[in-house]
């Protein structure tokens, strides 16, 4: 079995590093950053999304695979956060940085569709689901992860994770594979 990730981009190893000094614990990994690269670059001159910037960490794998030839908007209600990862991957021509909640963002967007929407946030994730699936083109990847049950995890979240994989499996809109892998990923695709 694989258990290495390779090709780690240098802004990953950056960001991640700049997380620890700030003690933000709640980003993706690199098996998550890995697969997101591989699906973005399935897409050449693809439109991508995430919700949840985070620190970067996720969408520093992102931007290797979409490169120079496709777009990339990725959101985070927190404004420190943003200003962190403007600081790494501001210079990037591809790529917009939006601070603003999730859910009015979503609710007011009226651009092109998407052809992979990363939902690491609540809003995307656990509300405003059918909305967010609604901005993915057909064939577009919904990517999910933090679905593995964790230590940290509040009470009723397991509750609430069981209720979205049942959701999206019972979804005529979409094909879904769950992987026991990482922190827990579902991939699904619009059909």
């Amino acid at each position: 079995m694989l258990t290495k990730v390779h090709n780690i981009p240098e802004a990953f190893t950056t960001l991640e590093k700049r997380s620890e000094d700030l003690g933000f614990t709640m980003s993706s990994d690199a098996y998550v950053g890995s697969l997101l690269k591989t699906l973005v670059a399935s897409k050449p001159g693809g439109h991508f999304l995430e919700l949840g910037t985070g620190m970067g960490l996720s969408l520093s794998w992102m931007i290797e695979g979409a490169a120079t030839k496709g777009t990339l908007i990725s959101l985070d209600n927190d404004s420190a956060l943003i200003t962190e990862v403007q600081k790494e991957l501001g210079k990037v021509s591809n790529l917009t940085l939006i601070s603003q909640d999730g859910e009015s963002w979503i609710e007011n967007y009226d651009g092109a569709p998407f052809d992979l929407i990363f939902a690491d946030s609540w809003p995307g994730k656990f509300n405003h689901l059918d909305e967010t699936i609604a901005l993915l083109k057909l064939g577009g990847f919904y990517v999910i992860d933090d679905l593995t049950p964790a230590s940290d995890w509040p009470e009723g979240h397991s509750e609430k994770v069981k209720a979205l994989i049942t959701h999206l499996r019972g979804r005529k809109d979409l094909t879904v594979t769950s992987l026991d892998w990482s922190t827990g990923i579902i991939v699904a695709t619009r059909i």
